[in-house]
């Protein structure tokens, strides 16, 4: 496949409202067949590299996890151009040794979300994308050269658990996350990732540990008030970490290993003369490629 210009999408979780590093930014009124986006997508360059950023909860913190658009936010930063996307975000930490201020560079997901859209696809127009690798390994391995050029405490690889929230975990929920092997808890990158994937939108996350959740009693159970200064810190490193990753990804860009930018030629099931009208001028940014195809 041959090199394409490259525009990275970055969604800003708690603590990452704005990327203050932007240059020749403007903001994009971008209306999508989904509703509102969280805010209004930004776009600028960042070390000569086109980047689109938004803010997941809105200026201000303003839409729960429960409350975020999902759908609308991918949509838009399709329409934006934005052929790569990046996750970042807070969580809490299974793990002794991924304490607070670690950056996870996660490569799997459990989803237990209830109340979330999680599919641009229905009645009318079916599809199936396959979400057995959800991360793309050419943008976490750029990730992870980041934390090491940059000295930020990281860790490559790991199980990202999201939960329905706005409620932290119970004792016995923690406990139970942990016997499943899972690494870290937030609640945002779920339905995010699946979404991104039916968009054929190569997509990675990075998880900054802020607390050990609860299950680790002698730190205390976890509140807002005890993570602020953490997050403060993290969202610092965010910054640096952005600011390093766009000019080490490039201009140019190849297709992931994964073959994503193609997700959707082995998913649709619907036949071309059931498919719904409606439904697919819905999904003219989504799978744009594919609806025009011969």
């Amino acid at each position: 496949m041959a090199e394409q210009k490259r525009i990275i999408g970055f969604i800003g979780g708690s603590g990452v409202y704005s990327m203050d590093a932007l240059e020749s930014f403007e903001r994009l009124e971008i209306e999508t067949p989904w509703g509102e986006p969280s805010d209004a997508p930004v776009k600028g360059k960042l070390g000569g590299v086109d980047v689109v950023f938004l803010a997941r909860h809105g200026a201000g913190h303003v839409l729960s996890p429960s409350a975020v658009n999902y759908r609308a936010n991918i949509d838009a930063l399709k329409r934006a151009g934005v052929t790569d996307l990046i996750s970042v975000s807070a969580c809490g930490s299974f793990r002794e040794d991924l304490s607070p201020g670690t950056f996870v560079i996660v490569d799997q997901f459990i989803d237990r979300t209830t109340k979330r859209e999680s599919s641009f696809f229905g009645p009318g127009f079916v599809a199936h994308v396959s979400m057995a690798d959800p991360v793309c390994p050419a943008l976490a391995s750029a990730l992870e050269a980041s934390c090491v050029a940059l000295d930020i405490p990281h860790s490559r690889g790991g199980t990202y658990l999201c939960m329905e929230g706005p409620q932290f975990s119970s004792r016995a929920e923690s406990h139970l996350y942990r016997a499943w092997g899972c690494d870290v808890i937030g609640m945002t990158n779920m339905p995010e990732a699946k979404l991104a994937r039916e968009a054929e939108l190569p997509y990675a996350s990075v998880a900054m540990v802020t607390d050990y959740d609860c299950w680790k009693e002698s730190e205390g159970p976890v509140e807002v008030g005890l993570i602020l200064e953490t997050l403060k810190k993290n969202t610092a490193n965010a910054a640096r970490l952005i600011a390093d990753l766009a000019p080490r990804l490039g201009s140019a860009r190849q297709r992931s290993p994964l073959g994503i930018e193609t997700a959707l030629d082995m998913a649709v099931i619907t036949a071309p003369s059931a498919r719904d009208p409606q439904m697919m001028k819905k999904l003219d940014a989504v799978a744009g490629r594919f609806l025009a195809r011969p």
